[in-house]
């Protein structure tokens, strides 16, 4: 039977009137802005805080997600912030379809998924839009911290060089960057407090 991603993401967004805090994820902020470029893809954008973040610092971004309550949510923020017109939402099932490049910038920040999906495939095929000199900036969640969901704890999250090595990216097109955990301070919905690892993949196309 196939996985209806749709559905799962629209279930999970549907939990809360907002599902997460609008700021933006502290690698990307921390990584990108040492970075030039014109054009980004954000996969799995979700309610759009690293886009808009991304649009308030000179980017064209494409943002795309699965889910249309997540959409419409990232685009009322993003008019409200005044960036709308630096951002194209755009509503993919990343397992069938994905926006046209070339991308100066490729970002997936915790694009997991407890549905099934062929996560490398779809990364493999966003990196195959990234421009000569561009990036491709994978963060993985390094384990699940305790006030995720239980499911959440179950999931494998294998570390950066395993994930570059099953990516089997040609090496003589990529530079590797920056690979492997970095840990930050993390707050849960409820105030908790823990520290916990960001895996990161960046990669600069030759």
């Amino acid at each position: 039977m196939e996985t209806d991603h749709h559905a799962h993401w629209e279930a999970r967004y549907a939990e809360k009137a907002r599902i997460w805090s609008g700021r933006p994820n502290a690698r990307l902020a921390e990584i990108v802005g040492g970075l030039t470029g014109s054009r980004a893809l954000d996969l799995g954008c979700g309610e759009g805080g690293d886009a808009m973040w991304l649009a308030e610092h000179g980017w064209q971004v494409v943002a795309v997600d699965v889910s249309t309550t997540a959409l419409a949510r990232a685009a009322e923020d993003a008019e409200a912030r005044g960036v709308l017109a630096h951002i194209d939402f755009q509503q993919h099932d990343l397992t069938k379809t994905l926006p046209d490049g070339p991308f100066d910038l490729v970002s997936a920040h915790f694009f997991h998924t407890t549905v099934e999906m062929d996560r490398l495939a779809i990364l493999r095929r966003a990196a195959a839009t990234v421009t000569p000199g561009g990036t491709l900036l994978i963060v993985d969640h390094g384990s699940a911290p305790a006030w995720a969901p239980e499911e959440v704890h179950h999931h494998e999250f294998p570390p950066a060089d395993e994930v570059l090595a099953d990516l089997a990216l040609d090496d003589t097109q990529w530079e590797t960057v920056r690979l492997g955990p970095v840990e930050r301070d993390a707050v849960g919905p409820d105030g908790q407090q823990a520290t916990i690892a960001d895996n990161v993949i960046q990669l600069r196309r030759k």
